[in-house]
């Protein structure tokens, strides 16, 4: 595998799951950023509730049925993701995990991973947010 910036590992990253989002919840984010910490991969997207889910988060009876929705949506979709995370790092996914606020329409998505990535290239990290 070639070396890249912490940057650019983050940024493929951020775009895969992107990809993923649009095909499997049938639209994507507006914004999606990713942070590696030593074993652990943060994906945070902003934006991702539909017009329609927003509608309905207006009522705070529905803010549940919107999280425990979403959970399970990405929960079946959670092979896909490790697979896609894994090829990219060249490390095992442990485990998954996952939170939405409907106040907010953030989603994080946390990726344990089977030991630390490492191998950047020494370049100074610009973190640009990658649009969707």
């Amino acid at each position: 595998m070639a070396i890249r910036t912490k940057g650019q590992l983050e940024a493929e990253i951020s775009k895969a799951v992107v990809k993923i989002e649009r095909e499997y919840m049938g639209r994507g984010p507006d914004e999606t950023r990713t942070y590696i910490l030593d074993d652990v991969v943060f994906v945070r997207l902003k934006g991702v509730l539909t017009p329609a889910e927003q509608q309905l988060a207006i009522d705070p009876d529905n803010r549940h049925f919107i999280k425990q929705m979403r959970a399970r949506l990405l929960e079946s979709a959670r092979p896909m993701l490790a697979d896609v995370v894994a090829g990219l790092t060249d490390c095992q996914v442990v485990s998954m995990h996952t939170d939405i606020s409907t106040k907010t329409g953030e989603r994080v998505i946390v990726f344990t991973m089977e030991r630390p990535l490492s191998g950047f290239a020494e370049i100074r990290d610009r973190r640009e947010p990658q649009n969707a």
